[in-house]
């Protein structure tokens, strides 16, 4: 076994602790299933997901599935949690049409994207190591399950609040991230199909006032989702603000903007345009002029 498949089952294990402390937190609180937390179920069932699906991909020998599994583990969770957590109100539902709505879209996105172009190449050193393949999808139960956390709680949680004023504050800040994500993946999406933009980068639309305005958009709806949330909080449940905070570090810090950058850079650098860019352009929160 080599050090980075030593690493990766490691990484495994870890990500086990996390979705179990996570899941012992978020449970206080909640609905039950025969004794059995509602919340905890749904991330239990949220790893299990994740391993059921990397059996035949790694079989296979393809990446064509993650994306479109992600996805649909949002979309199941959510929709388990509203069926099996008696009397969730307007705040719950709303949580989870929030949810649903945006991983439709998203997953919807990304699978068309790898269909399209056949493969996806971050995936190529990893698809022959068992243990880092599985690192992956282990990795990625996780990120649904910190994504989604504050919604899940939401949902579950035997604590009911109105529809207050941080419910409409946080559903217009959703609004505008989801709006804003859209938009500059539409925009992206139609500059990469224009083969008179063959080689470019682009530098239009959302996308001149932010290198990474999807980003923006994506940080800012879990944003709202948080607001939405922070009334029904109570005891440990408090821990399920780590969602937005794991969304922005996730993005800024690790597998979003720096390797995208460093793409980038390698791509373009050098050029004058693309620097002037890179010089008058933020990296996530875009510029108003």
């Amino acid at each position: 076994m080599t050090d980075k498949s030593r690493k990766a089952l490691i990484s495994v294990v870890l990500a086990v602790v996390a979705a179990v402390l996570i899941a012992l937190a978020g449970s206080q609180g909640g609905s039950t299933i025969g004794g059995f937390p509602v919340f905890a179920l749904g991330v239990a069932a949220a790893m299990l997901i994740q391993w059921l699906v990397f059996i035949p991909s790694y079989a296979k020998q393809t990446e064509k599935f993650y994306d479109l599994t992600g996805a649909l583990t949002y979309i199941s969770i959510t929709v388990f949690l509203v069926l099996a957590s008696p009397g969730v109100d307007a705040r719950g539902m709303l949580l989870a049409a929030m949810v649903v709505l945006w991983a439709m879209r998203l997953g919807g996105f990304l699978f068309l994207r790898v269909m399209k172009h056949g493969k996806d190449d971050r995936f190529d050193e990893l698809k022959p190591d068992f243990a880092r393949y599985l690192n992956t999808w282990t990795l990625q139960g996780l990120w649904v399950v910190l994504t989604a956390a504050l919604a899940w709680v939401a949902i579950t949680s035997d604590k009911k609040v109105g529809l207050d004023w941080f419910f409409w504050v946080g559903l217009v800040v959703w609004i505008v991230g989801i709006t804003v994500e859209i938009t500059a993946d539409v925009q992206k999406t139609r500059f990469k199909n224009d083969p008179a933009n063959k080689g470019r980068f682009i530098s239009t639309g959302l996308w001149s006032r932010s290198r990474h305005p999807n980003y923006f958009g994506e940080i800012t709806l879990w944003v709202g989702v948080a607001i939405i949330a922070l009334p029904v909080l109570q005891g440990w449940q408090w821990a399920a603000l780590v969602s937005p905070v794991f969304v922005t570090l996730l993005l800024t810090k690790g597998s979003g903007v720096p390797p995208l950058e460093a793409k980038a850079d390698r791509k373009w650098g050098g050029q004058p345009d693309y620097e002037q860019y890179k010089k008058s352009t933020p990296v996530l929160v875009p510029k108003l002029t």
